[in-house]
This record gives structure tokens, C-alpha cells and sequence, in this order.
């Protein structure tokens, strides 16, 4: 099995610790998302949709990260704790309820934050690309948002239990420390007066490993090798258009 990756994508991040943990073999190949790789001709011809992550199962190819995790839950069910993906009927429903809940909402907004804090203070992308500093309000916006978003997370699938789905880690964990990291990558740090979320980060941190979790966030934690590519290579036009896109 193949996976096309980079670790400073959430949704790569949360499928490389879960095959980790779980020691199910891959192969991983690095598509260079600063580098513009998935733009390109040999990518293409694996995945259309020009994303990551990707599977490449055999002659079987899945390309969206949920749908991966799930599909590796499931083939591998025999050997994987159940916890991961319960195969009683309403705990299994209360994973699907987080990783459908994520998409529009934690993931949509840590992404909004980071591109515009992280990528725009760090690499100067947003005046790069729009011509002019992020807007104050724009910023202050992108930001409650967020925090709205982590309020759901903590009040609601969080509660008091000690994962999100129970008394067990599970996919839904995974999915959220990895969209979660990505704007406290940026400087913003949803954990500050979160006690509860922050014992729930200690939980998970230890159920996957430390050493397993600082590997996966040391790039995302780190911008300078991100910033080296750019200043090198620049910005490729697709991406300065679907930037745009977002932000206008």
C-alpha cells in the first residue's frame, strides 16, 4: 500500500498516525505541497482531485482522508482494536458524527486561521498574493469563528468524557488533534484556559505515543523549511488563484 502525503496536511497527519500506531505497512511518498507537487503531471495521473492524502491500495485508489481511514478500519478489523472504528452500531455512529461535524467546522476554520497568520505573517503570502496586509476584521473573524468552532468541540463531543467518542481514543481523535495543531502551529492557542481540552491533548499524545506525536507536528510546527521552498521556487499560479478564491 502507498500513501502520497506531506505532514503539514491535517488530514495526512491524522492517517500517518493511525497506520503508525496500528503498524500497518505503507510506503510513504511525499508530495510537496510548497513545491506545488500536486499540481503536477505524475501526481495528476494518480488522483484527479490533485489533494492529499492518497491511497493506492493495489490498483484501488481512495482520495479523501476520511473515507481512507475508515476503509483501513475496516479492512484491518481483525487485528485493530475495536475502539479505533467500534462496530457496535451508535458508538461507530458517534465517530461518523464527529468526522462529519469537522469538516465545515474545526477544519474550515483552523485552516482559515492558519493561512491567514501562520502562512501570511511568516511567509508574507497574503500581501504576496492580494497586494495588501490581512484586513483587521478579517482577521478578528477568522478567529472567533475558530473559537466558536473548539467551544463545540470541548462542550459537545468532548464533555466529560475522555475522548471525544467515550471512554477510548478513536478516529475522531485523531482527525481533531491534527486539525486542532494546525492554528496553534500559527501562534493561536486554543488551549490556553481549556483545561479539559488540554488533559484531553495529554490523552491522546500518550495513547499514540509522544515520540510518534512530535514527529508528526514537527513540520507544521516548524515554518522555515516552508518559507526556504517558497522563497526559492515562488508561489505556483494555481495556488495564488485558489488563494484568492478563499479570501476574497
Amino acid at each position: 500500500m502507498e500513501l502520497y502525503l506531506d505532514l503539514r496536511s491535517q488530514p495526512c497527519r491524522s492517517l500517518f498516525m493511525f497506520a503508525k500506531v496500528n503498524a500497518i505497512p505503507f510506503e510513504f511518498k511525499l508530495v510537496d505541497l510548497a513545491k506545488g507537487e500536486q499540481y503536477g503531471e505524475e501526481f495528476g495521473k494518480i488522483s484527479p482531485i490533485r489533494k492529499v492524502p492518497v491511497m493506492k491500495d493495489g490498483d484501488f485508489v481512495l482520495t479523501e482522508s476520511v473515507a481512507i481511514l475508515q476503509y483501513l478500519a475496516e479492512k484491518h478489523a481483525s487485528f485493530l482494536p475495536d475502539h479505533w472504528y467500534p462496530a457496535d452500531l451508535r458508538q461507530r455512529a458517534r465517530v461518523n458524527e464527529y468526522l462529519s461535524w469537522q469538516q465545515m467546522n474545526l477544519r474550515a476554520h483552523g485552516s482559515k486561521v492558519f493561512l491567514l497568520k501562520c502562512v501570511c505573517l511568516c511567509q508574507n503570502m497574503y500581501p504576496l498574493v492580494m497586494g495588501h496586509e490581512v484586513p483587521e476584521d478579517k482577521m478578528s473573524s477568522a478567529v472567533e469563528e475558530l473559537t466558536q468552532a473548539v467551544d463545540v468541540l470541548e462542550k459537545y463531543f468532548l464533555g466529560e468524557s475522555l475522548f471525544l467518542c467515550g471512554a477510548s481514543i478513536s478516529l475522531a481523535d485523531l482527525v481533531a488533534m491534527a486539525e486542532i495543531m494546525q492554528p496553534v502551529s500559527s501562534g493561536v492557542d486554543v488551549f490556553s484556559e481549556r483545561p479539559k481540552l488540554s488533559a484531553w491533548r495529554e490523552r491522546v499524545k500518550k495513547e499514540v505515543g509522544v515520540a510518534l506525536f512530535d514527529e508528526v507536528n514537527a513540520a507544521i510546527m516548524t515554518s522555515g523549511g516552508v518559507a526556504q521552498t517558497l522563497r526559492e521556487g515562488g508561489l505556483p499560479q494555481i495556488f495564488k488563484d485558489k488563494f484568492k478564491k478563499t479570501f476574497l
